[in-house]
């Protein structure tokens, strides 16, 4: 199986599509919270852990309340992304991610939380106001903890 370059026409729903990624990261980092809702269709899905939740407002609340004291820093690697068809996308996006619960760190004395690593796996839709995520899924491929252990919430 060979890798097909992408075609010259896609070039600009690509990089479209990979501003959305940063946004999304940076949105969770930041605890951009209205940022994040606008970034998925009013039928998107997000699924990083705890089962899918649908619809912005739907994974707002779920994030919000799990990070909202959490302090986070998220990266995305070596995008794959293949548009589709006419307004639909594919990607695949390795991640890492550190996640610190500091309130708990601060009782044990040393970090407490993860290293996490894996993979994204997303559909993205376009609308008339620009590209969305449609379907996003986590895959993590190892946790390590931090040197306080896992968070025990």
């Amino acid at each position: 199986m060979g890798v097909q370059p992408p075609k010259p026409e896609d070039l600009a729903d690509i990089e479209a599509i990979r501003q959305l990624k940063a946004a999304y990261f940076r949105a969770i980092d930041t605890k951009d919270w209205d940022l994040l809702g606008s970034l998925f269709t009013e039928d998107g899905v997000l699924d990083a852990g705890g089962g899918p939740r649908q619809g912005p407002a739907e994974i707002v609340r779920v994030l919000s309340k799990a990070l909202d004291d959490v302090s986070t820093v998220h990266h995305g690697h070596t995008s794959e992304i293949t548009v589709t068809g006419d307004g639909t996308a594919t990607g695949v996006w390795a991640m890492d991610d550190r996640l610190e619960w500091g309130w708990e760190s601060a009782s044990a004395g040393a970090a407490v939380g993860f290293h996490g690593a894996g993979h994204y796996r997303d559909t993205y839709r376009r609308g008339d106001d620009g590209w969305r995520f449609e379907h996003v899924v986590l895959s993590r491929l190892r946790v390590d903890p931090l040197p306080g252990g896992m968070p025990r919430r």
